[in-house]
């Protein structure tokens, strides 16, 4: 069960719309540069081999806020996180660190320049159609950015997720993947930051990649183009609520 968050007056609250979590593996050897000696990184066995994971998140804020505080403006734009699943030593907790968000509105400077979060300016071409059963017929974001473009291109299965290879049930896989509440990243300053946050159990489906690239990924030397095309696992969720404790502090 997961632990609420400090609903403080600028926490956060929004519906995303279209998320999707997209997972890969490597060896966590080309990822431990990247994470501060404070975390761990761990491994599961996939293909006989040891390796960490990595994701791709994006989706559509639907109706970002700050409920807390009267009246609050709500705003739709899209975002996308990129993440990796560690542990942190110091209270043997799994979280997440965030190498950088890609925000489609100016207000990505908010976050930045108050709280010095690794934020970034992206333009977010989509398009989503959704059948009569609710699966999607089309999902598609591209997304163009100085820090980093994206093509994000899937298929969804309508199919409830399934257990993916290293993981030993679903709910493990739900646990590792989808449970981490405390993020952690370098903020603009080169400090250590971190922020939580609190969502739902996610119902999710399985998605399957028609098209994948992250020029973040690449440019951190994490993953090649051709590792990109083939993910560990995708899931998809067509609306979840979060709500986020801000502002972050620093560590």
């Amino acid at each position: 069960m997961q632990v609420g968050i400090n609903e403080g007056r600028w926490s956060a609250q929004t519906t995303l719309d279209h998320f999707a979590l997209i997972n890969y593996t490597l060896p966590a050897e080309r990822l431990r540069p990247l994470i501060p000696e404070r975390f761990d990184i761990p491994t599961l066995e996939i293909g006989g081999e040891s390796r960490a994971f990595i994701s791709a998140v994006p989706f559509i804020d639907r109706d970002f806020q700050f409920p807390n505080i009267s009246p609050s403006p709500r705003y739709q734009f899209g975002q996308i996180n990129y993440r990796a699943y560690i542990v942190d030593k110091t209270t043997g907790e799994d979280v997440v660190w965030f190498f950088g968000t890609v925000l489609g509105s100016h207000w990505y400077n908010l976050p930045r320049r108050l709280w010095k979060m690794p934020w970034h300016r992206g333009e977010f071409d989509t398009e989503f159609k959704v059948s009569r059963t609710g699966n999607y017929q089309t999902y598609r974001i591209h997304i163009h950015s100085s820090w980093g473009k994206a093509r994000i291109e899937l298929h969804d299965t309508a199919e409830a997720v399934t257990i993916a290879e290293g993981f030993e049930s679903v709910s493990h896989m739900k646990l590792f993947l989808t449970h981490p509440i405390e993020g952690f990243y370098y903020r603009t300053n080169g400090k250590l930051g971190t922020y939580r946050v609190w969502h739902p159990e996610m119902i999710l489906t399985n998605g399957k990649a028609e098209y994948l690239y992250f020029q973040p990924f690449e440019d951190l030397k994490l993953l090649s183009p051709q590792e990109m095309r083939h993910p560990h696992s995708v899931f998809i969720c067509p609306e979840i609520l979060f709500k986020v404790e801000l502002p972050p502090k620093e560590v």
